[in-house]
Formats: C-alpha cells, sequence, structure tokens
C-alpha cells in the first residue's frame, strides 16, 4: 500500500498564491522565519505517520514547483515520490486526473485530495476498516452538518454507497466524502475502468462520478465514519484561513 495524492489542479479562487503554484502548495502554516508547510506537506506527513515509505504525486498546473521540492519532501517525511502527470490539469477536471494515475492504484493506495487539511487519524481509520472483502474505503464525516456545496454520500449499511454528489438535498445525505480513500489493488482494474467511462461521457466530471459509475454497475463502496475530527477541503481564501487555524493542532 502507498500514498497517492491528487495535486494537478489550478485552484483559481486561491490567486494571488496559484499564480505561480499548484494549489497543494498554498501555504497553510507559515511560521516567522521558519519552513512554510503546505496540504503536500501535511499529507505525506501523514502518509509517513501510517507506516507509508512511498507515494505517487499526480501533477499538472505548474508542476515544475512540485518537481523542484520533491527531494526536500523526500528526505523530510521519508516518504520516496513518484510524480506522475495529468497532460491535461488544466482543461480538464479530476476523474481524468485520478485515471492516470491507474498503475499506482494497481498497487493498492490511500488516496487523498491535494486541498484537504486532516489529521492521520483519517488515514488510520481507512487502514483499521480493511479486510472483509472490502476494496474501496471512503472516509466519511457524518458528523458535520452539510450544505450545497459538500461531496454528500448516501450509505446503506449492508449495500455500501448508494449515491455520492454534491447535486443532493443534504437532509437525505449519510455523511459527506472527505476527500480520502483507501483503494485495495483487486479494485483498481475495475475503478479504472469507470473513470476512463466517466471522462469520455464528459471531461469535467469528478472522479467520484466514477465511484457512482461503480456503483451502477453493482460494485460495493463502502464508508468509514471518521469521528468527530476537524479538517477542511480548501478551495478558497475563507477555506485557507480554516485550514491553517484546523493545521496548527496537528
Amino acid at each position: 500500500m502507498i500514498g497517492l495524492v491528487l495535486a494537478a489542479g489550478a485552484g483559481r479562487r486561491l490567486r494571488p498564491y496559484t499564480d505561480t503554484l499548484p494549489k497543494a502548495l498554498v501555504p497553510v502554516i507559515d511560521p516567522e522565519g521558519g519552513d512554510a508547510r503546505t496540504v503536500l506537506d501535511l499529507t505525506l506527513a501523514n502518509f509517513a505517520e501510517v507506516g507509508l515509505t512511498e507515494a505517487a504525486v499526480v501533477v499538472g498546473y505548474r508542476k515544475e514547483a512540485i518537481e523542484e521540492r520533491r527531494a526536500d519532501l523526500e528526505r523530510r517525511y521519508g516518504v520516496k515520490l513518484t510524480l506522475v502527470e495529468n497532460d491535461k490539469a488544466e482543461e480538464w477536471n479530476n476523474a481524468y486526473s485520478l485515471w492516470c494515475a491507474r498503475e499506482v492504484i494497481a498497487e493498492g493506495v490511500i488516496l487523498a485530495n491535494g486541498d484537504t487539511v486532516h489529521p492521520a487519524s483519517v488515514e488510520r481509520t481507512l487502514l483499521a476498516a480493511r479486510g472483509e472483502g472490502r476494496r474501496i474505503i471512503l472516509a466519511l464525516d457524518t458528523v458535520k452538518d452539510l450544505a450545497d456545496e459538500e461531496m454528500k454520500v448516501v450509505a446503506d449499511p449492508e449495500k455500501g454507497v448508494r449515491r455520492i454528489t454534491k447535486l443532493m438535498d443534504p437532509s437525505e445525505a449519510t455523511g459527506e466524502y472527505i476527500g480520502v480513500t483507501l483503494i485495495e489493488p483487486e479494485a483498481a482494474a475495475e475503478l479504472a475502468d469507470a473513470l476512463r467511462t466517466t471522462y469520455e461521457r464528459d471531461p469535467q466530471l469528478y472522479y467520484e462520478d466514477g465511484y457512482q459509475e461503480l456503483v451502477h454497475r453493482g460494485f460495493h463502496l463502502d464508508t468509514a465514519p471518521i469521528g468527530e475530527v476537524s479538517w477542511v477541503e480548501i478551495d478558497n481564501h475563507d477555506d485557507l484561513a480554516r485550514g491553517r487555524e484546523i493545521a496548527c493542532r496537528y
């Protein structure tokens, strides 16, 4: 099992930071006179904390910024990094981005979005949920009050995930998918095919639409509730302020 980070996006709502950096390298912890830490730093630290020694990062927009930091990140977190290029990062959405990492997924991965600040307890929860035939396990926040923008999930105790979409009445949802998934090697081929079907239908679809495609095909997706955990998906400057507040606690 290795780590996988989706870090190809431009993050235009975080300008001017993202004029020169991918979203995953926007500083989250920026102490005076010290080294800034980014979402990518925090995620790699989480991987290291749960014993992962290898990780892949899907790069695209401003990929050179991650390439320049690669050796330092490897040294700092003790995680060997492989960079996977998304050649359509500024044109297509992340269903294609995850498909680009299909060979990595075949090794079994903990996938983390490159804009999600969260503690290592999330990865530990997913690892603890392995077994009993579970092939894909989504980290689910069942505590947070939901609104329209969240990636909402309806999950059945017996049948697993039934719906995953932002386009749902929040009152219908079991919880919010936080952007972290454990994917076993046995699921890789089916997931890759579902992702391809998804981006070929519409290049602007999310990889979560690929998860929904799997559900339509009868694939059982599981969830693991993360408990009362502080986390945030960083899309804009308000989210960034929240991320900085949260990250200082870890």
